[in-house]
């Protein structure tokens, strides 16, 4: 099973190392990921008894709850989708339906299976696609009548061309391992990917599964086409490596691991849940949004779901479910699909203590991306405490004035604040750039004082 084994307390460094800040909500999903260990290895009859325990992330756009969930998934190399939950539509409705996330991860699953088994392979699928590419750059020279013995041998003369064969072929390979044959343009059949129009049938199985199937059904009646590509070697070791890490690759063992690694370890993330609670007009609730609950409930709790690689059961997948509810509260929902989700997290407010250090400390904080960047173009960006604490009180005054989106609004300040930078970088003579609380106050100033321009531009 893809674990690390990590403790609660390991996790919880881990998920620091990038999100800032919700300590309570990064002990609810670190205790979330050990008890999956924990349930793998206790008595297999009683496994199957213990269920997740899903969990409700309460809190203001930009907080991080995507964030963690997301590091959460990374962290034990498990199959992870976000989905919004106001993309779905009750059953008879327009639209997707609820099984078609399960489907999607099973999809996520097989990908990532599939790539792990092609690494396996890249070693032996690299050994021979070097000697499909010896083949044609030495083709195998046919026996000429003459040149055999009347007993259908070819004798001492077909010897001695195999050898003189074999010496040719190990000097091209020689040249071949030392890149001088990198230029040389080869002529290679390869499978040519065909992209059709996509067929949706509306059915009880999904809209794009439906696709996806009568696609396939297509390929098995019709030979897969080949074309030949003129490319130089280099390329045509990659793409014919690529062909034979295909061929190499068991996809019934990919289809069955990938099941069972969405079945034990998958994640879903359902983001924006508080969108699906049903209004509170006089005329009764909104059909499609309770509907979507109704149809949610059955998967959350664990049902059978069909896909096209088989059944898959979502007993034991982590449901995180996310949510402002600003305008509602976890209690609106249908108290069954309440009863599913027993750990509710709330996550804090992000101030201007959380922004500096949001812009300093995480393994991708804005201020390293920024600086990276410009050093591509030659100018050495330099950021100074004061600056960094001067962006921090400009994204909390424009949170506090417009609507709070949290951390996301750091992105907009600093886009703002280094446009003239990042346009002028490439003909930039000076190429050093000091940013410092005064430059930030210049730039931003003018924006942060016209309430109406901050709203348009930050």
């Amino acid at each position: 099973m893809p674990s690390n084994n990590l403790t609660p307390r390991e996790i919880v460094e881990k998920l620091d190392q990038y999100i800032i800040g919700q300590g309570e909500a990064k002990r609810a999903v670190a205790i979330a990921l050990r008890n999956r260990w924990r349930r793998q290895n206790v008595p297999p009859d009683l496994a199957e008894e213990i269920s997740p325990k899903n969990i409700i992330m309460i809190g203001p756009t930009g907080v991080g709850k995507t964030e963690i969930a997301r590091r959460l998934a990374k962290l034990d190399n498990s199959p992870f989708l976000k989905i919004e939950a106001s993309k779905f539509t009750e059953v008879g409705y327009v639209g997707r339906d609820v099984e078609s996330m399960v489907r999607d991860l099973v999809d996520l699953s097989v990908n990532m299976v599939k790539s792990e088994e092609q690494e396996n392979v890249k070693v032996k699928a690299a050994e021979i696609a070097e000697e499909r590419l010896l083949d044609i750059l030495l083709p195998p020279k046919e026996r000429k009548a003459e040149d055999k013995t009347p007993d259908g041998d070819s004798g001492q003369m077909g010897t001695e061309l195999t050898t003189q064969e074999n010496t040719t072929r190990e000097k091209l390979r020689r040249l071949l391992h030392e890149g001088k044959l990198d230029n040389r343009f080869v002529e290679i059949e390869m499978t040519d990917i065909r992209t059709g129009p996509m067929i949706e049938i509306f059915s009880s199985s999904g809209v794009e599964d439906m696709g996806m199937n009568i696609r396939e059904m297509f390929g098995n009646i019709f030979p897969q086409k080949k074309k030949n590509a003129r490319v130089k070697v280099s390329d045509a070791l990659s793409i014919l490596a690529a062909e034979e890490a295909q061929k190499l690759v068991d996809m019934d063992k990919v289809t069955r691991t990938a099941i069972e690694r969405v079945e034990q370890s998958g994640i879903i993330f359902l983001d924006e849940i508080d969108k699906i609670v049903g209004s509170n007009s006089s005329h009764g609730p909104d059909v499609s949004r309770e509907g979507v609950q109704r149809d949610l409930l059955p998967i959350v709790e664990g049902s059978s779901v069909n896909t096209r690689y088989g059944m898959v059961k979502t007993d034991h997948i982590l449901f995180i479910a996310a949510g402002a509810f600003s305008s509602s509260k976890p209690s609106d929902l249908i108290p069954e699909l309440q009863g599913r989700f027993p750990i509710r997290v709330e996550l804090d407010s992000l101030g201007k203590e959380e922004f500096i250090r949001i812009l300093t400390e995480p393994h991708n904080a804005l201020v390293k991306q920024y600086i990276e960047m410009m050093a591509t173009e030659g100018v050495k960006l330099i950021f100074k405490d004061d600056a960094i604490a001067e962006i921090a009180e400009v994204a909390t005054v424009v949170n506090e004035k417009t609507e709070n989106i949290g951390a996301r609004r750091l992105y907009t300040i600093m886009e703002t604040l280094l446009e003239e930078i990042s346009f002028d970088a490439p003909e930039m003579t000076e190429k050093k750039a000091l940013i410092d609380a005064n430059y930030v106050r210049e730039k931003l100033e003018d924006i942060v004082e016209d309430e109406d321009l901050s709203r348009y531009i930050l």
